[in-house]
C-alpha cells in the first residue's frame, strides 16, 4: 500500500529546503577546494622530492670527482718533488757525468764501455720461448 503524503507548502519548509540546498552547495565547494589543495600539495611535494633526489645524485657525483681530483693532486705533488730533486741532482757535475755514461754511453779518455744485457730481459725472453 502506497501512502500519498503531501508536503506542506509554508514559509518554514521553503526556508529549510533553501538552507539544505545552500549546505549541499557549500559541501560541494568544500570538497572541490580540498581536492584542489590536495592536487597542488602533491604536485609541490613531488617537485621538491625530485629536486632533492637530483641534488643528492649531483652531490654524490661531485664528491666522487673531488676524491679523484685529490688523488691526482697527490700524484702531481709526488711528481713535483721528484722533479725538484732531479733538478737539484742535475746541478751536480758528478751526477751529470754518471748520467751521461749510463744513458748515452759516453766515456772518459781511455775508458772502454761494455754493454751487458739486462738479466730481467733475458729471463723474460726465455719464459716466452717455452
Amino acid at each position: 500500500m502506497e501512502r500519498n503524503i503531501a508536503s506542506m507548502d509554508n514559509a518554514y519548509i521553503k526556508q529549510q529546503s533553501a538552507k539544505e540546498k545552500i549546505m549541499v552547495k557549500r559541501r560541494k565547494l568544500l570538497f572541490r577546494r580540498l581536492a584542489l589543495f590536495t592536487v597542488v600539495a602533491v604536485l609541490i611535494s613531488s617537485v621538491m622530492i625530485s629536486t632533492l633526489v637530483s641534488r643528492k645524485a649531483q652531490l654524490a657525483a661531485k664528491k666522487e670527482q673531488k676524491v679523484k681530483l685529490e688523488q691526482k693532486v697527490k700524484e702531481i705533488d709526488k711528481q713535483q718533488t721528484m722533479l725538484k730533486s732531479e733538478i737539484a741532482k742535475l746541478k751536480d757535475d758528478d751526477y751529470i757525468a754518471k748520467l751521461a755514461r749510463s744513458e748515452y754511453f759516453l766515456s772518459k779518455k781511455g775508458e772502454i764501455i761494455f754493454n751487458l744485457p739486462d738479466s730481467k730481459k733475458n729471463t723474460q725472453e726465455e719464459d716466452v720461448s717455452y
